[in-house]
């Protein structure tokens, strides 16, 4: 059941991220693309936007989709967290801990997963199991 439940996070967290990513990219699923995206990280000051924007895109993209595959999952782990971490520092921290005004809570939240999944292991339902056992 263990293996089951690193499952039902890995999935979760590892689409969500392969979304955002394909936001940041591609536009999709309401994103605002590389130029839309980069025009608002220059605006809090993450230069050179477009490039960020692309890095930060493909940092979650491809975090995500190991992340939900269970393969190289301390890899995608870091991605994530760190995308997260960038969030936090960036956008969040100013508005306290709280969701509810914008702060610090779910990007920790997911932090906290990403790393705790890795530290643990992406269970037997994983390519990492396959690959790596």
């Amino acid at each position: 059941m263990v293996s089951v439940g690193l499952l039902l996070m890995r999935l979760v967290i590892g689409v969500a991220f392969i979304g955002h990513g394909a936001q940041k990219l591609f536009g999709w699923f309401g994103g605002y693309g590389p130029k839309g995206t980069g025009g608002w990280m220059e605006s809090i000051g993450i230069k050179p936007g477009v490039r960020m924007a692309v890095l930060a895109g493909l940092m979650e993209l491809f975090g995500g989709l190991l992340f939900t595959l269970g393969l190289l999952t301390p890899v995608a782990a870091v991605l994530i967290a760190a995308t997260m971490l960038g969030a936090i520092v960036k956008v969040h921290a100013p508005n306290g801990f709280w969701s509810t005004a914008n702060g610090i809570e779910f990007p920790l939240t997911v932090l906290v997963v990403a790393v705790g999944v890795a530290l643990t292991g992406a269970g037997s339902i994983s390519l990492d199991a396959l690959f790596f056992n």
